[in-house]
C-alpha cells in the first residue's frame, strides 16, 4: 500500500512516463498518510485499444488510480487526488488538435483482507 496506475491512450505521443512516475511518487510520498516511501508502487500502462466517447478520433484519455488502505479521511482522499491531478496536469502532453480527459480516482482496499510482505 499504496498501489497508484496511471492509465493513457496510446494516441499521447511522448507521455513521459519515467517522469510522470518520479513526480507522482516524490507528490504521494511526501503526504502525511504515508509512513513508509518504500510502501508505495506505481507503474503506467498505456492503452492500444480505447474509445472515448463516440467520436472515433479526436480524443485521448489519462487516468490515475490510487489503492489505499481503508479508513482514510475524505479530506485526506482529496488531497490525494490534488496532489496526483496536479502532477498530471503539468506533464500530460495537450497535442493539438486532441481533446485529453484527465481524471483521478482514490479507492479503498480492504483493511481485513489485505496481505503485504517484504520479502
Amino acid at each position: 500500500m499504496p498501489h497508484l496506475t496511471v492509465e493513457y491512450s496510446r494516441n499521447l505521443a511522448g507521455f513521459p512516463e519515467a517522469q510522470v512516475l518520479a513526480a507522482l511518487n516524490q507528490t504521494v510520498t511526501a503526504s502525511p498518510e504515508v509512513a513508509d516511501e518504500a510502501d508505495l508502487k506505481s507503474r503506467c500502462v498505456v492503452h492500444d485499444h480505447y474509445a472515448v466517447g463516440t467520436a472515433p478520433e479526436g480524443r485521448a484519455f489519462v487516468h490515475a488510480q490510487l489503492r489505499l488502505l481503508s479508513g482514510r479521511t475524505p479530506e485526506a482522499k482529496k488531497d490525494f487526488s490534488e496532489r496526483i491531478a496536479g502532477v498530471l496536469r503539468q506533464l500530460t502532453p495537450r497535442p493539438a488538435g486532441l481533446l485529453v480527459q484527465l481524471s483521478v480516482e482514490i479507492v479503498d482496499m480492504d483493511r481485513p483482507s489485505y496481505v503485504k510482505e517484504r520479502l
